[in-house]
């Protein structure tokens, strides 16, 4: 999945907390926020004052970043959705979240879910998003053969 499409997904399913998210689409709409974060950051303080900088110091005023908040705003459900459904591809549930509020541990933990490879084959939250099967000479339709399906030639 690429950049605009993992843009265009995330924001199509801002309310679907159900399913799995492949890291692709988790990583390109992360990347997405955080560019316009700063880019409206720095829009705020060139145009509200919002920043304020004098040759001795850098400092935040109290005054709100408009266009700042606005997007956060607009945009968090639909991060909470994609975050959600990335952890139930490693096959957790949204509740791991919660994991954040442990001071640095919770955010490791997190990091390792989000830049693990999700579940091969369908897992409790849905099929595999990369349309892979599960293990066995199916390859990627699902099936799984055992020898005993496979038939017993004679060789001479």
């Amino acid at each position: 999945m690429g950049f605009s499409e993992s843009v265009r997904t995330a924001y199509s399913k801002y309310v679907t907390f159900s399913g799995r998210a492949t890291r692709s689409e988790y990583w390109w709409f992360t990347l997405f926020y955080t560019i316009v974060v700063l880019v409206l950051v720095f829009v705020d303080s060139t145009m509200f004052g919002t920043v304020r900088t004098d040759a001795t110091s850098f400092s935040a005023s109290t005054e709100t970043p408009i266009l700042t908040s606005i997007f956060v705003l607009t945009t968090a459900l639909p991060m909470l959705a994609v975050v959600i459904r990335r952890l139930h591809d490693t096959d957790h549930t949204g509740w791991w979240l919660l994991i954040s509020f442990v001071p640095i541990i919770g955010g490791i933990v997190l990091l390792v879910f989000y830049v693990t490879d999700g579940t091969r084959g369908a897992n409790r939250f849905g099929p595999d998003p990369k349309g892979r099967g599960t293990t066995g000479f199916g390859g990627n339709t699902g099936a799984v053969y055992t020898s005993s399906d496979i038939p017993n030639v004679k060789r001479d």
